[in-house]
C-alpha cells in the first residue's frame, strides 16, 4: 500500500486544501477492506478522493484520505446484457480506451475524462443530450464497502433502496469498489463547433436539442455570440482517428495556451474582461472532426478556474439566461469566461439534481485568481428563483434546510446514510453540516 503522510492535498482549481493525516492508496480490494475496517475500529474519519475535480470540500479532511487509483480496469464483460464490471478507481479516459478494445462504449460522457468512475457518479457528473441522463443512470449495479467492513451488492433488483441512494451519494455510504455499467457498441461521432448568434440559438433551441444527439452552447459575456457544439452519431466506425493537425492545434494551443494568456491579462487588469470576452468570441474556430465517441466528448482543460453549476427545469433556461445577461451587463461584471448550457434527461435517483425533471444545466466560471464570490452569489439567487439544484461537485451556498426542500427524497437518503454509517466514518465537517 502506498502511504503519504502529512502532505498538503489540493483540488484541481485550488479552492480546497487540506493536510490529511495520511493519503493511502491500497493495491487490492483486500487491502482496502482491511484499511477501512482498521479505520473504523480506531475511530478515524475517512474520505475517498478521485481526481480532485470537485470545487467543493467533499474530500477535505485532516484524517485519512484514500485514493483508489491502483484499483482500475474492466473486470468482466457481459455481452449478452451489454454490461461491464469496472473497478471503482478506473479513470474515465482509460475506461474509454479499454471499452474500445472490446468494441464497446459509454452512451454519454461529460467534458472531463480524468475523473474516476466512482467519483464521477458520486457527484452526479453529466454530459449533454436530451435523451441521456447523468453518468449515474448508466449504472446497473454497485459493490459498496460499508463502514462495517461488509461488501454489499446493490442494484434495481437487490437492495433497491440502497441502490437509488448510492447512485449519487457523495461518498457518504461507503467506498464504491465496483460498478456494473450499461454500455453500447463502440460508435463514431461527428463533432462540429462554430460561432453563432445567441438570438439564433435561443429562437431554435428546442429544434437544436431534439435534432442533435448531443448539443451544448457557451455564451460569451458582454457579447451576442456563443460557441455552439454538436455531436451526432454516424454509421461507419473509423479505422483510424479522422482528425486534423489544425483541429488539435486549436484545442490545445488556441483554446488553452492563448486562452491562458487572455485570462492572465484579465487577472492583472480586470477592466479588460469585456474586451477579452469579445476577442475570445471572435476567436472561435469552425471545427469538424470524426472519432470514437469517448475521444470527442472530452475537451482538454488546462486553464484553471472556479465554477458554480446549477440544474434548472429545462423550460426555464431562456429566462434564467436572460436574467444572467441582464445582471452581468447592468453590474458590469468583470468576467470573460463563458456561461455553459447543457441538457439532461430526467431520472429517479434520490440525490440527482435531475430527479424527476428534464433539465438544463447552467454553469458560471471565473478564472482562478480573480474574485468570483459576488458574481456566483448573484447568479445563485437567479438559479434559486427557478427551482435550481446545485451540481454537487460545483460551488454553492445552500444549507441543509434549503437542500431538503429541493430534494423530495432527501430524508430517505439521510435515513439510509445513518443506517449504513451510524458513527460517521465517511463524513467530514462539510458533509456533516449538510446531512448529519
Amino acid at each position: 500500500m502506498d502511504i503519504t503522510r502529512n502532505k498538503i492535498w489540493r483540488n484541481w482549481s485550488g479552492s480546497v486544501a487540506c493536510r490529511p493525516r495520511a493519503l493511502m492508496k491500497p493495491q487490492t480490494i483486500d487491502e482496502l477492506t482491511e484499511l477501512v475496517g482498521r479505520c473504523g475500529s480506531e475511530g478515524r474519519r475517512v474520505r475517498i478522493v478521485g481526481a480532485g475535480h470537485s470545487f467543493t470540500p467533499l474530500v477535505q479532511t485532516d484524517d485519512i484520505l484514500i485514493s483508489l487509483e491502483h484499483l482500475q480496469g474492466i473486470e468482466q464483460v457481459d455481452r449478452e446484457r451489454n454490461r461491464v464490471t469496472v473497478l471503482g478507481g478506473t479513470q474515465l479516459k482509460r475506461l474509454g480506451e479499454e471499452l474500445l478494445t472490446e468494441g464497446l462504449a459509454q452512451e454519454n460522457l461529460g467534458d472531463i475524462d480524468v475523473q474516476s468512475i466512482a467519483g464521477a457518479i458520486s457527484t452526479g457528473t453529466h454530459g449533454t443530450g436530451v435523451n441521456f441522463g447523468t453518468l449515474s443512470t448508466q449504472i446497473e449495479g454497485i459493490t459498496l464497502l460499508t463502514a462495517s467492513g461488509e461488501l454489499l451488492e446493490c442494484s434495481p433488483e437487490q437492495n433497491s433502496e440502497l441502490f437509488k441512494a448510492a447512485q449519487v451519494s457523495l461518498g457518504m455510504l461507503g467506498v464504491i469498489v465496483k460498478v456494473v455499467l450499461r454500455v453500447v457498441p463502440a460508435h463514431q461521432l461527428h463533432f462540429q463547433s462554430r460561432r453563432e448568434h445567441i438570438s439564433d440559438i435561443l429562437a431554435s433551441l428546442d429544434e437544436r436539442k431534439q435534432e442533435n444527439n448531443h448539443f451544448e452552447f457557451f455564451w460569451f459575456p458582454h457579447t451576442e455570440w456563443v460557441q455552439a457544439k454538436y455531436l451526432n452519431e454516424v454509421e461507419a466506425v473509423p479505422q483510424e482517428r479522422k482528425s486534423t493537425f489544425w483541429n488539435d492545434l486549436n484545442k490545445v494551443v488556441l483554446e488553452n495556451g492563448v486562452y491562458w494568456l487572455i485570462s492572465e491579462s484579465c487577472r492583472v487588469a480586470p477592466g479588460l474582461s469585456s474586451a477579452m470576452s469579445n476577442v475570445s468570441a471572435f476567436g472561435v474556430a469552425s471545427i469538424e472532426e470524426t472519432d470514437y465517441s469517448h475521444r470527442l466528448f472530452a475537451t482538454p482543460r488546462m486553464v484553471r478556474f472556479q465554477e458554480m453549476e446549477y440544474n434548472i427545469p429545462a423550460e426555464h433556461l431562456k429566462i434564467v439566461l436572460a436574467e444572467l445577461r441582464n445582471y452581468i451587463e447592468r453590474r458590469k461584471i468583470r468576467v470573460h469566461f463563458p456561461i455553459e448550457c447543457r441538457f439532461v434527461h430526467s431520472d429517479d435517483i434520490w440525490l440527482s439534481p435531475a430527479y424527476q425533471r428534464d433539465s438544463a444545466y447552467v454553469a458560471v466560471h471565473m478564472y482562478r485568481g480573480m474574485p468570483y464570490q459576488d458574481y456566483f452569489e448573484h447568479a445563485e439567487e437567479i438559479f434559486k428563483r427557478y427551482d435550481g439544484r446545485p451540481h454537487w461537485g460545483k460551488m454553492h451556498n445552500l444549507a441543509a434546510d434549503e437542500l431538503a426542500r429541493r430534494y423530495p427524497r432527501w430524508h430517505d437518503f439521510r435515513r439510509i446514510r445513518a443506517e449504513l454509517d451510524p458513527n460517521g466514518l465517511f463524513m467530514n465537517d462539510y458533509l456533516r453540516q449538510l446531512f448529519a
